[in-house]
């Protein structure tokens, strides 16, 4: 389907108007007219684009400005942004992997944070024997936050077996997470504490929740400093400075949205008929239906939710999506359609 403009929570497809229950933009930013209005006076100041290398004799600002933010609402001792989540993900690889001895993957983990000879951490239900055994080792963990087909975060407790002999570094991808899970939107960062854990780092997109095309890296001040001083981010143009700027002046906006969000999540667990094919967790703004013809359904009721094949998976992922924008109207439609399969 082409579309002319923005998919906001109405679509317009061969001239007729549909429901949208997709995308990633969670607290409906990229049409919010206040945020807009931000960025376009950030980018009056600060340009459509800026080229240099972020280790180039003009340092500009606004990079300071938005990386203590994040670094703030991640509640991280240090964040950097970058020019795409991808390349987050793909930089943070480049720097741990002459620091690692083995890598280790969650199921369902991001291509932008795989490595082709990790091993998974689960074998059958059960821990891979090798982060069990007395090898004396440093590995880095790799997960998403929130794999696809699932709505709740991973539960990291199980990493406690592991034993001591085995140095742990952590890489959560919270592109579907961060300004969404914890509070405020802060993301499950500072909430992983795990006595084991050497390092943790987080990568995302801010192209989800955040509505601004960047991407963003936190962590240590040490590890972040490995970043600035490597190779590929010095060589690199770093995110929009505009862009960057907007995320420190919307802070407001973003807990006014994240608000509106968790509002509308309240009210589907209110009225939704608990239902075994209907994978829904009141704090998690998606849907994943597992129901026979559902997207004919939809379609019926001129509805329109995610769908496409992705690439952790063999089947087509159908996810409905809540957005701060949805008024009760449309979520009263989606769930009448959901209660009665």
């Amino acid at each position: 389907m082409k579309v002319n403009q923005f998919p906001d929570r109405i679509v317009e497809v061969d001239n007729e108007k549909y429901l949208y229950f997709g995308g990633t933009a969670y607290l409906g930013l990229p049409t919010h007219p206040e945020f807009q209005k931000l960025l376009i006076k950030n980018i009056l100041q600060w340009g459509t684009a800026y080229g240099s290398s972020r280790s180039a004799n003009i340092q500009l600002i606004a990079y300071e400005n938005g990386e203590r933010f994040l670094a703030n609402f991640i509640r991280a001792e240090a964040a950097l942004t970058i020019s795409s989540g991808m390349l987050a993900g793909k930089l943070v690889i480049e720097i741990l992997t002459p620091q690692t001895d083995c890598f280790f993957h969650f199921p369902d983990t991001h291509p932008a944070i795989k490595v082709p000879d990790s091993l998974p951490v689960f074998i059958g239900n059960e821990l891979n024997p090798r982060l069990l055994d007395n090898i004396t080792e440093r590995i880095t963990i790799l997960t998403d936050s929130v794999p696809s087909f699932h709505v709740q975060p991973i539960d990291f407790s199980i990493l406690n077996s592991i034993p001591p002999n085995k140095e742990i570094t952590l890489v959560i991808d919270e592109s579907h997470s961060l300004g969404i899970l914890g509070t405020n939107g802060c993301g499950i960062y500072s909430a992983i504490n795990l006595p084991n854990i050497k390092r943790k780092i987080t990568v995302a997109s801010l192209g989800k929740a955040f509505g601004l095309t960047g991407g963003v890296i936190a962590s240590d001040s040490e590890f972040n400093n490995q970043i600035i001083n490597h190779d590929t981010f010095v060589s690199s143009a770093g995110m929009n400075a505009a862009f960057v700027q907007t995320m420190a002046d919307s802070a407001a906006i973003y807990l006014q949205q994240h608000q509106k969000l968790k509002d509308n999540l309240k009210y589907i667990e209110t009225h939704l008929i608990k239902n075994r094919s209907i994978h829904f967790d009141p704090n998690y703004p998606l849907i994943y239906p597992v129901i026979e013809g559902i997207n004919e359904i939809f379609t019926a009721n001129k509805i329109i939710v995610t769908n496409f094949k992705y690439p952790t998976d063999t089947k087509d992922l159908n996810r409905i999506v809540i957005t701060a924008n949805h008024k009760k109207e449309d979520l009263d439609k989606i769930i009448h359609i959901l209660n009665q399969n």
